[in-house]
């Protein structure tokens, strides 16, 4: 147990946003789940009081004899809690008995569907947390906003940026993960690479128990899946390019186990497919587009730096797509930006693609009511017709329920196209 475990100095993150409205509301207990290092336990430690960090085997060793001993009367964040499930009980408990508004954080970086978690019955609210965005990491004011253009009524679109393609190149390889985003880059680089080394060697048989019997294998399915990062590639080929050249490949339920351990621990995140429920489009894909947590772990995954992205944009990578692979990365980086600001606007992400592959939009945001915002991204500084094709195409076949429609780009400029359509800098779009 530790009085505090505050860093200073604390960049606020988006999500504390939605922590703030969800205390003020009353939530007595609040779980913040994500990857390893997207700054949960920093971020909870702001409203804490005491910190429990399990990850400590005294600390451990101490509630396992007395979980009772979390309910101090204060904020309590309970660190890495998965490694100690008794404490979601003990929680759920206390919050039966009145706790008060914030009282418990709890942060894990493992996923609690088999935890036994199932019986909070509300009493403890999830809040996910991913890597920084643009405007966390610093880069300057934005001049758009999510949440504005949720609204309808078309608001205007202003503003400049002095970011160009390269500024986002760089930005794609620092990473958001916090204490990685500002170490110099050779550093940078062994600590991505070091975080896939833990995930295959530790924290896969943490949470599932079992060793990683392949290791090898493993990293190099990791590396394909990068490979298809914004595509939505068939299981079946990642695991062919993981294994070409290969007579003995692993089984297609040793891959799917792969998956689920990777997602389960929040490592790949996958923006899954729009389901419209108003209005009807027939034949829309239902496979989800591959992203990892941060983009920036998919270019160590590969290999790749801001001169091999910039010089050689596809890089060599064996799987098939539309457009450079630096092109996915930014739709990567542009999905987690729109991921984190949809969150904090109580609005999904999706992402519109028909079977053949004649329609597709990269991303959907979709309010509670099931009106939208559709984007699509282009690594470009101009927008032209071409690129805005589907875009009207969506309005002709779902019409008013299309609140609003934008081209994210790496130009300078924020504006409104004479058809309506908004084009906006990835660096100016905010919350």
């Amino acid at each position: 147990m530790t009085d505090t475990v505050r860093a200073r100095p604390y960049t606020r993150r988006v999500v504390d946003d939605e922590l703030d409205e969800l205390i003020d509301g009353g939530a007595a207990a609040i779980a913040i789940d994500g990857a390893k290092a997207v700054g949960k336990s920093a971020t909870a430690a702001e409203r804490a009081q005491t910190a429990f960090l399990l990850e400590d085997p005294l600390t451990l060793e101490l509630l396992e004899a007395d979980p009772s001993r979390l309910v101090t009367g204060t904020t309590v964040l309970i660190d890495e809690w998965q490694r100690l499930p008794t404490t979601w009980d003990v929680v759920r408990r206390a919050v039966d008995a009145g706790a008060r508004p914030g009282q418990f954080l709890l942060t894990g970086s493992a996923s609690a569907q088999n935890q036994g978690t199932h019986s909070e019955a509300g009493r403890i609210l999830k809040v996910r947390m991913r890597p920084m965005t643009l405007i966390e990491r610093g880069i300057g004011p934005t001049t758009v906003s999510l949440a504005d253009l949720l609204r309808g009524g078309r608001p205007a679109i202003v503003g400049e940026t002095p970011l160009g393609l390269s500024d986002y190149v760089v930005e794609i390889v620092r990473s958001g993960f916090p204490a990685i985003h500002l170490l110099g880059e050779r550093v940078r680089r062994a600590q991505l690479r070091g975080y896939i080394e833990r995930v295959i060697d530790r924290d896969i048989p943490d949470a599932t128990g079992r060793t990683v019997r392949h290791p090898a294998t493993l990293h190099r399915w990791l590396a394909a899946y990068a490979a298809a990062t914004a595509t939505t590639t068939s299981l079946e080929r990642i695991r062919d390019a993981a294994t070409a050249g290969e007579d003995d490949k692993p089984a297609r339920t040793t891959t799917i186990a792969y998956r689920e351990a990777l997602e389960s621990l929040y490592v790949l995140d996958p923006v899954p497919a729009w389901a419209p429920t108003i209005n009807h489009i027939a034949q829309l894909a239902a496979a989800p587009k591959h992203h990892l947590v941060d983009p920036a772990l998919a270019a160590a995954a590969l290999g790749l730096g801001v001169d091999a992205l910039l010089s050689a944009q596809d890089g060599g990578v064996p799987l098939p797509r539309d457009g450079t692979f630096l092109g996915k990365l930014f739709e990567s980086l542009v999905t987690l930006d729109l991921r984190v600001f949809a969150q904090l606007s109580e609005s999904t992400v999706g992402h519109l693609r028909t079977h053949r592959g004649d329609r597709e939009v990269d991303l959907i945001v979709e309010r509670d009511d099931h009106r939208v915002v559709a984007f699509e991204v282009k690594l470009s500084a101009s927008v032209d017709d071409d690129d805005v094709r589907h875009l009207h195409w969506l309005h002709r076949t779902i019409g008013d329920n299309l609140l609003d429609a934008a081209v994210i780009t790496t130009g300078r400029h924020a504006y409104r196209r004479t058809d309506g359509i908004a084009v906006v800098p990835a660096a100016l779009l905010g919350p």
